[in-house]
């Protein structure tokens, strides 16, 4: 098993990252990649940056837990979490998550349920910065939903009580 989890400040070269998970191996059949670009708009509105602050310690140990997370929940042969902090400009990768499996089924869903907890759980905070000022990123209820679904059963019914 390879699991790769980083935080940092400086780009990283997301093919070369993900091939790490599947070079001289033939036990992988599927490898999932998801690279996070930094966009150089919010709506119709131009941006210059993303200024993206995280909480050191807690935010690996939280990436961590769900890397657990997901190795118990699928037959993973890899995992990969790459998440960049600091002042990023449209076009540079901010994030990666790479999922390699035998099958393509538990790399795609592993990929997605981490997607989706890092999005709304791991401890970084996100500013925008426009012509007109900076202004820190609210957490969506979309994101939330999209999390919910893979909590388990009981889990679910907890969080409706």
């Amino acid at each position: 098993m390879i699991t790769t989890i980083r935080i940092q400040r400086e780009p990283f070269d997301a093919a070369t990252e993900a091939k790490k998970l599947s070079a001289k191996r033939t036990d992988v059949g599927a490898l999932v990649t998801f690279t996070g670009i930094c966009r150089g708009n919010e709506g119709a509105e131009p941006i210059a940056a993303l200024t993206l602050e995280h909480y050191p310690g807690m935010a690996e140990a939280e990436i961590e837990r769900h890397v657990t997370e997901a190795i118990e929940r699928w037959p993973l042969l890899g995992v990969t979490v790459i998440h960049r902090h600091g002042r990023i400009v449209p076009g540079e990768d901010i994030m990666m998550v790479a999922t390699a499996s035998s099958h393509r089924e538990a790399a795609f869903a592993a990929a997605e349920f981490l997607m989706d907890y890092l999005k709304t759980r791991a401890p970084f905070w996100k500013q925008v910065e426009k012509a007109d000022g900076k202004i820190w990123v609210e957490a969506k209820a979309t994101d939330d939903v999209a999390a919910g679904r893979w909590a388990a059963p009981d889990k679910k019914h907890q969080a409706a009580e």
